[in-house]
């Protein structure tokens, strides 16, 4: 391949981005929205990058890191949150100085840092009556995004594949944080990161799998402005 028709095809596969520099960082993720209206979008962890195989790269191998799908997020509930993340991420794009990024069909690349965050608010949603989806978006809002990153992380480690981990531990913790904790019972600087150890030691208590560290992992502290 010629060097101009590798960097055609670079311009092509980051052509709406959001935060991704590859000169910075090769870990991103990769959000597939099919062109058929119903289909489900995939969201996708890759610790490697390369332009020509960016169609190929994801996969469900539950022992393969590199490209592993972490949601298969129904269609509907992706549209009710692509606009609020969309307008989210672009907020913080433009104040750190970047070029703003655009859903289109097919591969969208996110850096690692917004795809932790856009997986985070998937998991809460992805099995969540439909009319909880204000409330979680509002919640996720709410969370810094050290905070995002952090519980991104844990849930990650513990039930991070979009199948076998779905309902489980963490990740059905994430759920209930996110979605069953009224928006206006909770004061603007009150984390709900506490809230989220109350529900996984419940969880625990109750049976399910749930890494075996949760006492000793320590939440981020919320900065004050």
């Amino acid at each position: 391949m010629s060097a101009a028709t590798t960097q055609d095809l670079l311009r092509e596969v980051l052509s709406g981005a959001f935060g991704f520099e590859p000169d910075e960082s090769v870990a991103h993720f990769l959000v597939h929205i099919p062109a058929g209206s119903t289909q489900p979008v995939n969201i996708s962890e890759h610790l490697s990058f390369d332009p020509a195989t960016v169609s190929e790269s994801a996969h469900l191998n539950i022992d393969r890191q590199d490209g592993q799908v972490r949601c298969i997020l129904p269609r509907a509930k992706w549209n009710d949150i692509a606009e609020p993340v969309r307008a989210e991420f672009n907020t913080r794009l433009k104040r750190e100085g970047k070029r703003a990024g655009k859903w289109k069909t097919g591969f969208n690349i996110v850096s690692r840092a917004l795809g932790k965050e856009l997986t985070l608010l998937a998991w809460a949603i992805e099995d969540a009556d439909p009319a909880l989806t204000g409330a979680a978006v509002a919640n996720w809002a709410g969370l810094r995004p050290e905070e995002r990153w952090w519980l991104y992380t844990m849930t990650s480690a513990a039930t991070g594949h979009c199948q076998s981990g779905r309902g489980r531990g963490w990740r059905k913790a994430v759920r209930h944080a996110l979605t069953e904790n009224p928006v206006t019972s909770r004061s603007r600087d009150e984390p709900i990161v506490p809230e989220f150890f109350r529900l996984v030691s419940q969880q625990a208590r109750a049976g399910s799998p749930v890494i075996t560290d949760i006492e000793d992992a320590k939440p981020p502290q919320r900065r004050k402005e």
